[in-house]
């Protein structure tokens, strides 16, 4: 807590403002606040003495003599004027129905807030303590002790009166008590005792460490852990001390329980109270320090500090340096710490001040996280912990990222993060996409605008893409493929970039992007014609997916041009929508696709087309004479003689030897293979496929006075034509190649007949 009271200035004030400490990246632990109301009240006619902490209320003594009880806002809900002198001292028992008070002119009174139970005694020195028996609510635990000079305990006997008895005296002024269960732990001058209220004995006796300091000026501070556990802070000393039972071996004439000191170690300052928390320490501090300008010492702001205690040091968790009103006058005795153990609070006592210490929970954590733009943190912590938070909303700390992304200079980041944060907010969503319009990054948010669920004003999404549409075709393009058509009026989108294609007319990009616009639009037949022109891939897909044959039948040949095999495969995938009639008319004038389409109809269905045999002679003659011979071999449809004229005036030689034979003309395709393709082989093959005597006899007299010839015939003739009769006709003199090999393969073929 760091906020300075206006009306208190000097030097002091000025000094204390210089020893502020640098802002820290660690988080704090506690955060604090001032008990107001009626306390304020209060502490401006009189200044607080003492105070003690129960689960439902506070009890606040005063300098002039007063106890108050206030709610835990500060509000007073009793007051009582017990003294016209200073309260040393309230206890209240663990019910919080009953309550011991005493002052500095020796009264000591034990009363119940809620009954007419009331005990009064006035001692003839000051009394600084008093406890009451934390149990003090049963009847057989009405005990309380007070010291001064000496501590004394009251008991109330069974005739109910009251009798006292000396627990210890001897060594000055009894100045702090403690009573946790059966244990009363007290501190004089010289040092702090136990005492066990059921065995009647005192247990342990710690000696104070620095005996230089005055124990009235530098009071010890005690405090129960728990049961078992004692907490002494005194000077700069502190000991954590552990109630232990002897074993009975062990017994003798010692107690039955003893004390060890679990820790002990040194601090900066000096203490003015201790508080448990957890397994670590709240200490209170009062700290002097020296002004440079003024050479001397002063009081500081008090130290709260949490620290981990060890075995004989300890590990500062954090440190809080407070701005209690009055600061610069106190002491270390006017301090006082007081906690309730239900809730973790810490009570800052000064005269003129009372501030509040709490935990810090989730939502003081995410404020924190906020203060340093730790955004992407904060965001994290409430949504694991939405339920606990009362404070913060989830949505508002995502909106407070996106302002300091977008302040950073982090766009793409920031619109990123409008997914996971808007969500389905349509309203946010616009008010965003306005924002990052008025910065110039609408391209930023773009990719991330909700398309289905929610979806925005078709202003919004129009909006961006005129943004694209003016800087960025491939961008736009990108945004109409990505984004469904009915986000949009596609009307308007589609005038836009006809307007821009008056500019710039063959940009491939913006046609493109128009022909998607047009097939959105259902508009296939703009969108077929610019997918043609720019012969693109997906005009097939577009055909196919809305049924757009009707609409191509006039732009067979731009297809046929563009992919003629996939063309020829559609066309005839879908004879039923365009016939082959119409086909074959709208290639009239490219006879060479016109082929294309009629050899795969051929090849899937050798009758289907047969009205265009006759075509298909000259078409393959021109276009592709390696499938002609195969066409006119598997077509029963085609006119020979027509077939014959056509091959003939093309000298297609082995066309027209199958034309003739097919004809019946043997004699003649023979002649050709003989004398235009001087090939004995094929001749020999002709003749054993037509089994024809006088076509063997033309060949032998054809090959008679050609030896190559005459070499074929005689490996081939043995099984069809006695080879008597070719050799006798052979001419004597005439060399024949391999004429040996062919006489041994006949004799071979003779003797396996």
């Amino acid at each position: 807590m760091a906020e300075a009271e206006e009306q208190e200035t000097g030097s002091l004030e000025e000094s204390t403002d210089e020893s502020e400490e640098e802002e820290s990246e660690e988080e704090p632990k506690l955060k604090y606040e001032r008990l107001s109301n009626g306390v304020t009240e209060i502490l401006q006619k009189d200044a607080a003495s003492c105070m003690t902490v129960h689960d439902k209320f506070l009890a606040l003594g005063t300098h002039y003599g007063k106890v108050y009880l206030l709610d835990v806002q500060g509000n007073i809900t009793q007051k009582f004027d017990v003294s016209p002198v200073k309260i040393n001292q309230i206890s209240l028992d663990e019910s919080g129905e009953h309550m011991g008070v005493c002052s500095e002119d020796g009264k000591v009174q034990v009363f119940g807030l809620y009954s007419g139970e009331e005990f009064h005694e006035t001692f003839d020195c000051p009394i600084k303590i008093v406890a009451v028996h934390p149990c003090f609510v049963r009847s057989s635990c009405k005990q309380f002790v007070t010291g001064g000079k000496k501590l004394l305990l009251f008991e109330r006997s069974w005739m109910n009166r009251w009798k006292s008895s000396v627990l210890h005296e001897g060594e000055g002024n009894i100045r702090s008590v403690k009573w946790r269960g059966h244990l009363i732990a007290w501190a004089n001058n010289m040092g702090v005792k136990i005492f066990d209220i059921t065995s009647k004995q005192r247990i342990t006796n710690v000696p104070r460490d620095d005996i230089s300091l005055r124990p009235d000026m530098y009071p010890c501070s005690l405090c129960w852990k728990d049961s078992v556990t004692l907490i002494i802070g005194w000077g700069t000393s502190v000991k954590i001390c552990s109630v232990k039972e002897r074993h009975a071996s062990e017994m003798r004439d010692l107690p039955s329980r003893y004390v060890e000191i679990v820790s002990q170690f040194e601090t900066e300052f000096y203490i003015s109270g201790l508080a448990p928390l957890c397994d670590q320490l709240v200490v209170l501090s009062y700290v002097k320090e020296v002004s440079e300008k003024m050479e001397r010492e002063y009081c500081a702001r008090p130290r709260l500090d949490i620290i981990q205690p060890l075995s004989e040091t300890c590990e500062e968790i954090s440190s809080d340096a407070l701005t209690v009103r009055g600061f610069q006058e106190n002491e270390c005795r006017d301090y006082h710490l007081e906690h309730s153990e239900g809730e973790s609070l810490f009570y800052i006592v000064s005269p003129r001040d009372v501030v509040v210490a709490k935990e810090r929970d989730q939502d003081d954590h995410i404020d924190w996280l906020l203060e340093k733009k730790k955004y992407e943190e904060a965001l994290m912590a409430a949504e694991i912990s939405q339920k606990n938070i009362k404070r913060h909303k989830i949505l508002d700390i995502g909106l407070a990222y996106i302002n300091h992304l977008v302040e950073r200079g982090d766009y793409d980041i920031a619109a990123r993060k409008c997914q996971k944060i808007l969500g389905k907010n349509a309203a946010l969503w616009e008010y965003e996409v306005y924002k990052f319009k008025e910065i110039g990054q609408l391209k930023a948010i773009s990719p991330y605008l909700p398309r289905g669920d929610p979806v925005l004003k078709p202003l919004i999404y129009e909006m961006i893409l005129h943004e694209f549409l003016e800087s960025d075709y491939e961008g736009f393009a990108t945004l109409i493929r990505e984004w469904p058509g009915d986000l949009y009026n596609n009307s308007a989108i589609v005038q836009a970039v006809r307007d821009h294609l008056k500019k710039d007319s063959q940009n491939k990009t913006l046609l493109k992007t128009l022909a998607e616009l047009y097939t959105y639009d259902k508009n296939y037949g703009n969108a077929l014609e610019i997918y043609l022109t720019l012969r693109h891939k997906d005009v097939f897909e577009l055909i196919h997916k809305h049924n757009l044959f009707s609409s191509i039948k006039d732009k067979i040949v731009l297809l046929m041009d563009f992919d003629s095999e996939k063309a020829v495969d559609m066309l005839l995938d879908n004879e039923d929508k365009i016939s082959i009639k119409k086909v074959v008319e709208e290639l009239e004038d490219r006879p060479e696709l016109q082929h294309v389409y009629l050899h795969k109809l051929f090849k899937r269905d050798h009758h289907k087309g047969q009205r265009y045999h006759e075509k298909q002679i000259s078409l393959y003659a021109e276009y592709d004479r390696p499938n002609l011979l195969p066409f006119l071999r598997e077509s029963t449809h085609c006119p020979l003689e027509k077939a014959l004229e056509i091959c003939q005036q093309r000298n297609f030689v082995e066309e027209t030897v199958y034309l003739l034979s097919r004809m019946g003309n043997s004699r003649s395709a023979l002649k050709m293979i003989m004398e235009d393709l001087h090939d004995v082989d094929k001749a020999i093959e002709f003749a054993k496929e037509q089994d024809d005597g006088e076509l063997w006899e033309d060949l032998i007299l054809y090959s008679i006075d050609k030896p190559p010839f005459i070499t074929g015939l005689l490996n081939n003739i043995g099984t069809h034509v006695d080879p008597i009769l070719l050799i006798h006709r052979i001419k004597e003199g005439m060399e024949i190649p391999n004429l040996r090999d062919s006489l041994v393969k006949i004799l071979q073929d003779y003797n396996l007949q």
